[in-house]
């Protein structure tokens, strides 16, 4: 009885000095309360109730934004005759990305990280620490651009605005780099799940995007925001704004052949999806004007094509609604279409430009300067692939086609070569149709579309860059450990140095009375001249003909240079090479910095892999 009362009261007063610390000033009653909470709950119980809190906050984010962009939408597009919506596609896409542009610049200071690999950034090189401003830069700067007609997707902003208050939830209860990362994945996964109302879709996304080789066993917090998140999409959205398809056929075994052949188109389409990405990502980066006429260039293209094609116009789902539901005439009779006679060949031919277009529609909205992601322009160019297939199969003869079924594995096929996620693709279709029975054709379209994205490219175009610079994580462990290592760290800043004209007897000096058993040779501007071991300096310590001797006469040029960028995996590869344990680092100007030990970077390495461990 006494050891319990003994530990109440310990408790109490850690909860006092937690009070004293957070204040009524500085911190709200609910924080005080969790506070307490963290220090009575076991690690798994406060995760858990972290899971609950996170996912609620997050889930809400992403029905506040898909609640915004959807009214913003439908009056754009039913409450306005044809002839003024014209006006509103030649102003609005243009107005949004201009828009968030002059938002970025001047209240978020020019800070425009965003997209997937923004999260995986920060998991890696900043310890899963998440900007606070990202808590709603992203709700606003994505409302901005897709509400207005950016042809976007809304879900990337939703999971970087969940990551980020997962993360700074985990920041002001003062929890562990592990948790950190387990909450801020547990945010992106409830936004995923509120977006599309699918939480197994959202747990697939943490783990086949987000936790690329970071090792976890607790995944419960995960599950508990996926659930949350969903459940709030669930009551809050109106049916309309929810991401959900009644209409499908049964499967058949017979129609397998039609899913093998739309895997392939899909692979291909999802290719040529993101080699245009990367084009148009590279052609505006080379434009040598200011940010804010880049975004007047890609509002004035975007503009353009969603005059052209109104399909183009914001996400897209209700296109692809329209595709389920039979209404594509509808669609047809919103463009200039109109004015030509309906026939299959019509909408073939306007599919055709639609998927052609979405490509370049996505990508001047991106990286002229909008806020949006891939997810929707992937799933609505996938269901648009699909329905015309479909169609074209019904042209040239085939009965039976399965033109709903089509549609919704075409997102699926897409989106895996795409974002280079399956699973998520496979569980987002399946629980946003209803379509449990349709897991073997969901399965085959789109692992065959990302066998092949793969073919193409190993890892994500997208991500590419930033894995071969180390700065994310892929599948890769033990490459992820050393990219988590900093080579700043492990520079030795008080090596000893010495001026290549000095006498040889103060040499012996700095070696009678260091501690290093290795020395830089260094000019009057500290430039390397070249370096000298212990092993160089011993035959002649114990000689008396110390005059005949000089430092330039006996130093040697140094196996290798190592610069602050290396990446302690290119050190090491360059340790192995040389077959040294130091080598000295210098700057751009060959000014010396310090040397750098293999040893070092071992022992770090270590302790990381101890702590990941555990």
């Amino acid at each position: 009885m006494k050891i319990h009362n003994k530990k109440k009261f310990l408790s109490f007063l850690k909860f006092k000095r937690d009070f004293q610390k957070y204040g009524l000033e500085k911190a709200r009653s609910y924080e005080l309360i969790l506070h307490w909470l963290n220090n009575r709950l076991s690690r798994n119980q406060f995760l858990v109730l972290s899971g609950i809190i996170v996912g609620c906050s997050a889930g809400l984010a992403g029905v506040i934004l898909k609640t915004l962009v959807h009214n913003i939408h439908h009056f754009i597009t039913t409450k306005v005759h044809f002839e003024y919506q014209i006006l509103f596609y030649i102003i609005f896409p243009f107005l949004g990305i201009v828009l968030t542009t002059s938002i970025v610049l001047t209240i978020f200071k020019g800070q425009d990280r965003k997209g997937i690999g923004a999260i995986l950034y920060e998991i890696a090189q900043n310890s899963s620490i998440v900007s606070s401003v990202k808590m709603y830069s992203q709700i606003v700067q994505s409302a901005v651009t897709v509400g207005l007609g950016g042809s976007a997707g809304l879900e990337s902003p939703i999971a970087v605005t969940g990551s980020a208050i997962g993360s700074n939830f985990a920041q002001t209860y003062r929890l562990s780099y592990k948790e950190r990362t387990l909450l801020l994945a547990a945010g992106a996964t409830a936004g995923i799940a509120s977006a599309f109302n699918a939480p197994i879709a959202g747990i697939m996304f943490a783990f086949e995007i987000l936790l690329t080789g970071v090792v976890f066993t607790d995944f419960i917090p995960l599950v508990v925001a996926a659930v949350c998140g969903s459940l709030l999409s669930r009551i809050l959205l109106q049916e309309d704004v929810l991401f959900r398809f009644y209409t499908r056929e049964a499967f058949n075994y017979k129609n397998v052949p039609y899913y093998l052949i739309l895997g392939i188109f899909t692979g291909l389409y999802a290719r040529y999806f993101v080699v245009i990405s990367q084009k148009v990502e590279h052609f505006i980066k080379g434009l040598k004007i200011s940010r804010l006429r880049k975004a007047m260039f890609g509002g004035a293209i975007l503009s353009l094509l969603c005059v052209l094609f109104p399909p183009l116009f914001g996400e897209g789902y209700d296109t692809v609604k329209a595709f389920t539901n039979g209404n594509t005439h509808q669609i047809i009779e919103n463009s200039f279409f109109r004015y030509f006679e309906i026939k299959e060949i019509t909408i073939i031919i306007f599919l055709i430009f639609v998927l052609l277009l979405k490509a370049f529609a996505t990508s001047f909205t991106i990286f002229s300067g909008g806020n949006g992601g891939n997810f929707a322009p992937s799933l609505f160019a996938g269901g648009t692939v699909g329905y015309l297939f479909a169609i074209i199969c019904q042209q040239i003869g085939f009965t039976d086609v399965p033109v709903t079924n089509l549609v919704l594995v075409g997102m699926a096929g897409a989106m895996s070569g795409v974002m280079y996620a399956p699973l998520t693709a496979i569980f987002l279709i399946a629980e946003s149709s209803f379509g449990y029975d349709l897991f073997i054709p969901l399965m085959i379209v789109s692992i065959i579309s990302y066998l092949m994205a793969k073919w193409f490219s190993p890892i994500s175009p997208e991500l590419k860059t930033l894995a071969d610079q180390g700065k994310i994580f892929t599948n890769k462990h033990d490459k992820n450990l050393l990219f988590s290592l900093k080579t700043e760290d492990f520079i030795d800043r008080y090596s000893q140095a010495i001026n290549e004209n000095a006498p040889i007897t103060e040499l012996f000096e700095l070696v009678k009375h260091g501690d290093k058993n290795i020395f830089a040779i260094i000019d009057d501007k500290k430039t390397l001249r070249g370096i000298l071991t212990l092993d160089d300096i011993r035959p002649y310590l114990f000689t008396n003909d110390d005059a005949s001797v000089t430092i330039v006469q006996i130093m040697k040029a140094p196996p290798a240079i190592i610069h602050p960028e290396n990446q302690p995996l290119e050190i090491l590869q360059t340790f192995d090479d040389t077959g040294v344990w130091n080598l000295p680092v210098v700057d751009q100007n060959n000014i010396f910095i310090g040397f750098i030990s293999k040893s070092t970077i071992l022992m770090s390495y270590r302790q990381l892999l101890k702590e990941y461990s555990e």
